[in-house]
């Protein structure tokens, strides 16, 4: 009956909702890492140079 759907509606909340904060913890737990790897080897991770609009995008040529 009624009883039973509102059980099991409030049972599959409770359970996205702690599975949904496990993501998040275990995302922010690999951010942190990659973030500190990042950090203490920056020979690995060099910035790359600017490049002006003109040179990402491709020559344009209309069609007729």
């Amino acid at each position: 009956g009624v009883h039973r759907q509102v059980l099991l509606t409030t049972v599959g909340w409770f359970v996205g909702y702690f599975l949904t904060k496990r993501m998040e913890y275990v995302h922010a737990k690999l951010d942190r890492e990659l973030f500190e790897y990042v950090r203490q080897h920056p020979e690995d991770f060099k910035k790359a140079e600017k490049k002006r609009i003109g040179q990402l995008l491709e020559t344009f040529y209309p069609v007729r």
